[in-house]
């Protein structure tokens, strides 16, 4: 179990009043925790079904699933503060490429992890589906063959 200390700069998880950001995206929502197991390489794989954005034309909603894939280092996002800063993108007006690589940005410039994926499956508008994709990943890090093979039957799997 973790120590309060380790946990002071998780403020959102379990306090009711939170409140909701209808504003643009603030990479400060994000909180973090600390990764116990940096010997461990790690898949965290998140899944946003419920996703919303705005046209930046036309003001009209965009819907979709949003995923974020990352190999830790050091820290982790908490998941009720990523949940907070999904939603306020409710209000926000962007195209969906720009979106997705604001998500990935952010996560990076948070957690600094290993390797990052944000997958951004919107829904079809005028016929057409766009799913741009964000991918980081340092240097000197290889990704695994088995995170490549993982994603997809990890992705078909996740309820939601």
């Amino acid at each position: 179990m973790r120590s309060k200390e380790e946990l002071a700069g998780v403020t959102k998880l379990g306090n009711q009043n939170v409140k909701y950001e209808y504003r643009h995206p603030n990479i400060n929502t994000l909180e973090t925790f600390e990764h116990k197991h940096p010997d461990v390489e790690c898949l965290v794989a998140w899944k946003a079904p419920e996703f919303t954005s705005l046209c930046p034309k036309t003001g009209q909603p965009d819907f979709a699933t949003i995923y974020i894939d990352y190999v830790p280092d050091k820290l982790c996002i908490e998941s009720k503060s990523l949940k907070l800063y999904l939603f306020s993108y409710r209000n926000h007006g962007d195209f969906h490429e720009d979106v997705v690589c604001m998500i990935m940005k952010d996560v990076v410039k948070k957690i600094d992890p290993l390797w990052c994926r944000v997958t951004g499956d919107f829904y079809p508008r005028g016929g057409i589906s766009i799913n741009p994709v964000a991918v980081y990943s340092r240097p000197d890090y290889r990704v695994p063959e088995y995170i490549e093979k993982l994603l997809p039957l990890h992705r078909n799997n996740r309820k939601g």
